[in-house]
This record gives structure tokens, sequence and C-alpha cells, in this order.
């Protein structure tokens, strides 16, 4: 029985998580689960799972969050502090990391530390700290699992061959809402066109980091650092159908590719199972009907944000952070009518561009420059 503490268990990777152990009872254990202010879904989901602890990061909560509205056999806990404490605990083998942003970097910091099986759902954990948490990961015999769909097509397909065997990967992208269009038409583009996926159902800052291929830029990170890559191994194409999650080429000219319908379930499913395979609840592929998949070159001058991240994957360092931090910044002036479209990746670009670079830093100083770019993003007009 695997003991399993999901971190952000209110969001779309959060429910998804617990679709998955909620199908498995025989061989998963629904130990912990963390909202920031969802109290009352965290309520349902306790009511629901009956883990040993429910944890409320935001402790503002405290009087109006109602513990009778919890589990009986639930500990009710408030505090960012406590989310560290669950996902470090002896009582869990396995931790889920969906808290969206920068704010999920402590939690998975906390699990890796302890040595724990971790699944990566939040990619901003190694865009922030990418060589920080791999050599925490390498110290503390923690294993890390990608659950973003892209990131475990190519875990998977790298089983294929050897690391020295590989000559790059190949990320694949929905193109989002607004594939096609020219930078010109992207100016007047709204939140609500923004927020209209046509393919899978995110959060609403996920879903925006995907209209502008942010997503993409900070998966091409995230890429470099889980997998040990250069920036010239990784590549992305344009693949609208979402059946093809990622690929791997390899030095002989083979491409290994892992295909499924789009649902998220099966990536978070595989890395609860891994190494094994069980029956889920996704949706297989159809071979009795036909269909087609296309592939296509992004557009770098429409979307440029996904330039963004191949440089900040070659330079490496505090831009990782710094971008991270901008981009959240500049996402939640977007929805909040205070940006255009377009001036998230102009505004990212300028607060990179400004700021002390540093080849080698310590998390405070990742922590003090998230703090910095966000205050910039503010600021800018």
């Amino acid at each position: 029985m695997k003991r399993i503490a999901v971190l952000g268990s209110t969001g779309s990777i959060g429910t998804s998580t617990l679709d998955v152990i909620a199908a498995h009872p025989q061989e998963m254990q629904l130990t912990a689960i963390t909202a920031h202010n969802s109290w009352e879904q965290l309520a349902q989901q306790s009511k629901q799972f009956h883990p040993r602890w429910s944890v409320l990061s935001n402790e503002g909560l405290k009087s109006t969050a109602s513990p009778d509205a919890f589990s009986d056999s639930t500990e009710l806990l408030f505090g960012e502090d406590q989310i560290e404490r669950v996902a470090s605990s002896e009582e869990v083998d396995i931790v889920i990391c969906g808290i969206v942003g920068a704010a999920g970097l402590k939690g998975a910091w906390a699990a890796i530390e302890a040595g724990k099986t971790v699944g990566i759902a939040n990619k901003e954990t190694l865009v922030v700290a990418g060589p920080l948490i791999m050599d925490l990961a390498a110290k503390n015999n923690a294993i890390l699992l990608p659950v973003d769909s892209e990131h475990n097509a190519i875990f998977q397909a790298l089983q294929a061959g050897h690391p020295q065997e590989v000559k790059r990967v190949i990320l694949t992208a929905s193109g989002g809402p607004f594939r096609g269009a020219t930078l010109s038409e992207l100016k007047d583009v709204t939140p609500e066109s923004a927020l209209a996926h046509p393919t899978w159902e995110m959060g609403p800052k996920i879903t925006i980091d995907s209209a502008t291929m942010m997503n993409k830029a900070l998966e091409i990170i995230e890429a470099k650092w889980l997998f040990n890559l250069s920036a010239d191994q990784i590549s992305v194409v344009v693949h609208p159908q979402s059946i093809v999650h990622s690929m791997v080429e390899f030095v002989d000219g083979s491409v290994v590719a892992q295909l499924s319908p789009p649902d998220m379930r099966l990536p978070i499913q595989y890395a609860l199972t891994y190494p094994d395979r069980i029956a889920g609840l996704n949706t297989p592929m159809d071979w009795s009907r036909s269909f087609e998949l296309t592939f296509e070159p992004p557009d770098l001058e429409a979307f440029p944000a996904l330039r963004l991240g191949f440089e900040v994957a070659e330079k490496g360092g505090t831009c990782g952070a710094v971008l991270n931090a901008a981009n959240e910044a500049a996402v939640e002036r977007f929805l909040a009518g205070e940006f255009r479209f377009c001036d998230i990746a102009t505004s990212c670009q300028q607060v990179l561009e400004s700021h002390q670079f540093d080849p080698d830093p310590d998390l405070e100083e990742l922590f003090l420059l998230d703090g910095w770019a966000r205050k910039e993003i503010k600021k800018w007009k």
C-alpha cells in the first residue's frame, strides 16, 4: 500500500490524482491533502478519503474553516510550514507536488530532502531551482518522477535507450487557443478568449501560459535539469491533437514517442505506480477509426515567450527564478485587465534582461529575486 500526500489537492492536478487514488483503493492510500484557500473543497475531500492530515496554508482561515466539516479521522492543520511537515512525514511514501507556481517549491524541497518519491507536477520547482533540486535529490536518494504529460512522456520514451544515446528530446505543444495567429492578431486578445483552451482543462494560470506558450518555455527549462540535457538537445513542435505527448530522438535516428488521448490521470497514475503499470481510468486509443496527427514548427515571432525558454535554459543561474516570477505576476495583471496579452512576454523579457545575473545562486538568493521580479512587474507600464 503506497501512502500518498497530494500538495495542492483542490487544483486540476490534485483532483485528477484523487481520481486515480479512488480507483485503486487496494494499492493506494491518501495520507495528506493541502490547499491554500479552498477549505470547503478540502473538507469534502477529507470526508471522502479520510486522510491523516488536511492542511490549509492560509492561516487566515483559522476563524473561517470549520473543523466539523472535515472527517473525524483527519487532523486539520494551518500554515505553510505544515505543508513541509506532511511532505516530509515518515507516514508518507509518495508526494505529488501540484501547487501552482513558485509557492510549490518549499513543499517539494521538504519532500526531496526527506528522500521521498516525488511526483513533480509543478514545473516551476525545477525552473526556479533546477540544479539545487537535482543535487538535493541525489544527496538524499529521492526519486523524481515527472507528472507533466510532456515530461512524463519523455521519461517513458527514455527507457528505450541509454542517456548517452539521446540526440534530443522533442516537446509537443498544442498551440493553445491562438495557434496560427499572427503577432498583430494577438494584440487585442482578452482573458476570456485566452482561457478557452481547445484540448486541456487546467487552472487559469496554466491556461494563460499555454496561450502565450510560456508553459512550453518553462517546460524547456524543466527538461534541461530533469533529464540532464543541454539547451540545444531540446526542441519544440506544435501538435494540436495532443495525442503525441513528446518524443525522444536517439543518435541512430530512431524516434520513440508516447501516445494517448489527453488525460492527466495517465501520467499521474504512472508516477504513482512506477515502475509498474496497472489498468487505469483514461480512455484508450481507438485504432479502429481514422485520424490524423499533424506537426508544425512554432512561430517564435508571434509567441516570443518560447524564445525566452531557450535563452534561459542556455544561460541558467538566476534566470529561471526571475522569468518564472515575472511571468506569474504578469499573468495576474493580464487576468485583472491591467496588461495586454502581448505585454506578458515583453515585460518578462525586460525584467529578465535588467536583473543582476548570478550563475551559481543559493536558495535564499533565488527567493529574493523572485520577490524582486514580482515587484518589477507591478511597476511595469
